[in-house]
């Protein structure tokens, strides 16, 4: 099939996604929590393809070569017969890479956002979705990034439903960030083929708590419904912050604590949106004082202009 060359908007494209945290416990494959960490991004038509990287991970968010965001972009285009313009990228990243954070979903999200706006493909917001929800091969941390807030979804072969709520609460997010990486793939082969009965139901009743909590900001809820018997004990051996950071749980300031999407990361859920004393006792029950600790709060979504 031939291509044709879409005739690019000529006014810069400027794009902000937020990190996302999935599963928050019990919530496996079905539930995301944007936060307030950003890739954002400002595009312009070039001569030739450039990202000038700055933030987390600058190196290797600057790289032409397998870079998720601008292979996204050509292969969508590349599938609508349209030729991709090359573009010349300024970014900045906050979200870190490899730590259960979303930044493969907010990547994605970009690439799909920007083939929309330079091949002029005129899809709607939910096709931009589901689109990127497709590529992720789950819709948790897309959906999350893009709708904002907390967010349910679920994903058909050929559609994908969400909703969202609970973008306005002002509790604290605390991730707590181990120095080594965890490919997504490899903790997805930890689990289990089957699960039991007991398991399954505890699991239900837990995620129909943690809806309900982020429904009527009820943080009272949380300590028991971000309990998880699905992914997160077969997950330890790998995220071994986890066990240790998890007995955290009781602690009057804090209102939950779950793996971050598939880990090592660690979620930690506070009333307080930054309370000053916490990544101290996060770091003395890790046994780590050099442990890395962003204190941020709850996201409203993609934003593009």
């Amino acid at each position: 099939m031939s291509q044709s060359t879409a005739k690019s908007p000529a006014k810069p494209y400027h794009l902000r996604l937020p990190a996302t945290s999935a599963n928050l416990g019990p919530g496996f494959d079905a539930l995301g929590l944007a936060m307030a960490l950003y890739l954002t991004i400002d595009a312009i038509v070039a001569d030739a393809f450039q990202i000038d990287a700055t933030g987390r991970n600058a190196d290797q968010c600057a790289r032409l070569e397998d870079n998720l965001i601008l292979t996204t972009y050509i292969d969508v285009l590349a599938n609508a017969a349209i030729r991709a313009p090359r573009l010349h990228l300024q970014l900045h990243n906050e979200i870190p890479l490899g730590m259960g954070c979303g930044s493969s979903a907010s990547a994605l999200l970009a690439g799909v956002f920007l083939a929309n706006h330079f091949g002029n493909l005129g899809w709607s917001g939910q096709q931009i979705l589901e689109e990127a929800c497709h590529r992720e091969g789950h819709p948790d941390n897309v959906a999350a990034c893009y709708l904002g807030g907390m967010t349910a979804s679920a994903m058909s072969e050929n559609s994908v439903t969400t909703a969202s709520c609970g973008e306005n609460i002002i509790w604290g997010l605390n991730l707590a960030l181990p120095s080594h990486s965890l490919a997504t793939k490899k903790a997805r082969a930890l689990l289990p083929a089957t699960y039991s009965r007991e398991d399954v139901v505890a699991n239900i009743q837990s995620t129909a708590l943690l809806v309900a909590a982020f429904a009527q900001g009820r943080g009272d809820l949380l300590r028991t419904a971000m309990k998880d018997r699905i992914h997160q004990p077969y997950r330890m051996k790998a995220c071994p912050l986890l066990p240790l950071l998890l007995p955290l749980a009781s602690h009057p300031a804090i209102l939950g604590i779950a793996l971050s999407g598939a880990g090592p990361s660690v979620l930690i859920i506070t009333q307080e949106a930054r309370p000053s004393v916490l990544p101290d006792i996060i770091r003395q029950a890790a046994g780590d004082r050099s442990l890395e600790v962003i204190q941020t709060t709850i996201s409203t979504g993609a934003l593009e202009a």
